[in-house]
């Protein structure tokens, strides 16, 4: 993979010490180039601006601009940036605002390396990644719940319009689930799990996955 192909990736916290950190980690990859930093929201606003990421590390809690108000921000402009929520806080909350914002991956900041490295690289396939201790099932419930609080009412316009096999395959998909651990979970050929997944990016309207995963999410539409 050349330097061109690789993923780019900025990565945005307000300790010195994570930045080292990671950025070390990730410039050791062959396949990733650490492309900027930011101790803001504020920079990472002015940072996506100039560098065009692949994909955003973005802290939670950060002075002059939170992660989320920057995520918001950042997605408006370039919504094909892909935000995984970086932070020390395992809170049902946080995650509900990130998914909220438009981030499509949730990671603790005492993740392993080798957790952090595939959080990037699968966010980048385009699937979405919430590796915390809460399962996903627990984030569809908290979007479902705080929607209804809030008093805003939804439709599941697209679920009335997949087969009972394509909501099972929405629902893994949802657990982060790849296509051939969906094969291997349903019994199915993996071929046929790609054909499900291919009619239902058709139907929701979405070019991959990952926005299929967080509509999904946000009006409730998996358990």
């Amino acid at each position: 993979m050349d330097k061109k192909e690789k993923i780019k990736v900025l990565l945005v916290d307000d300790q010195t010490m994570v930045r080292q950190g990671f950025g070390y980690v990730i410039g050791l990859q062959n396949d990733m180039d650490l492309i900027g930093e930011a101790s803001n929201g504020k920079e990472a606003i002015e940072k996506a601006n100039a560098c065009k990421p692949d994909i955003i590390l973005m802290d939670v809690q950060m002075p002059i601009m939170s992660g989320i108000e920057a995520t918001t921000a950042i997605l408006e402009q370039y919504p094909g940036t892909k935000v995984v929520i970086l932070t020390t806080f395992d809170d049902q909350e946080y995650i509900y605002q990130g998914i909220r914002a438009g981030a499509v991956g949730y990671l603790l900041k005492d993740a392993e390396v080798e957790d952090m490295l595939e959080t990037i690289r699968a966010v980048f396939r385009g699937e979405a990644v919430y590796k915390t201790s809460l399962a996903a099932h627990v984030l569809s419930r908290v979007v479902t719940k705080s929607l209804q609080v809030s008093g805003v009412k939804h439709k599941n316009i697209f679920v009335e319009t997949l087969t009972e096999r394509e909501k099972e395959i929405l629902q893994e998909m949802a657990y982060g689930l790849r296509n051939d651990q969906i094969a291997q979970k349903l019994m199915i050929a993996e071929g046929t799990v790609k054909s499900h997944v291919h009619r239902i990016l058709q139907k929701f309207g979405c070019e991959d996955r990952t926005k299929v995963v967080v509509i999904a999410l946000r009006n409730g539409m998996v358990q």
